[in-house]
């Protein structure tokens, strides 16, 4: 059973750089494609990137292309976010999510089947 808990959110000034965590309480996250989506308020979550359970592959969106990259660590369990030159427009709540897949990547909230409980960034202007 994959429990997903996310970390790491927080007030940023506009620029700066921050990591959120993605710990899989089951152990059993290797065995899985793993996407991060955003909401901003009153906007639809959107996909903002993932990574195959074989860590062979990753995919952006093109708004977060060049300053966001995810990776994964199979052995402790836990997917990453590793956020550079935020802008006020990054601000949303970030949610983890994985699929039954290790080599496919969803790109839509229906592809993923467990989900965090969300994280909030809110970058300043």
């Amino acid at each position: 059973q994959v429990q997903l808990v996310e970390s790491g959110g927080g007030l940023v000034p506009a620029g700066a750089s921050l990591t959120l965590s993605c710990a899989d309480s089951g152990r059993t996250l290797s065995r899985y494609s793993m996407g991060w989506f955003r909401q901003a308020p009153g906007k639809e979550r959107e996909f903002v990137g993932g990574i195959s359970g074989s860590e062979e592959t990753t995919t952006y969106a093109d708004s977060v292309k060049g300053r966001f990259t995810i990776s994964r660590d199979n052995a402790r369990n836990t997917g990453y976010l590793r956020m550079n030159g935020l802008k006020p427009d990054d601000t949303a709540v970030y949610y983890c999510a994985a699929m039954n897949s290790r080599l496919r990547i969803g790109h839509r909230q229906g592809d993923y089947d467990y989900w965090g409980q969300g994280t909030q960034v809110t970058v300043s202007s």
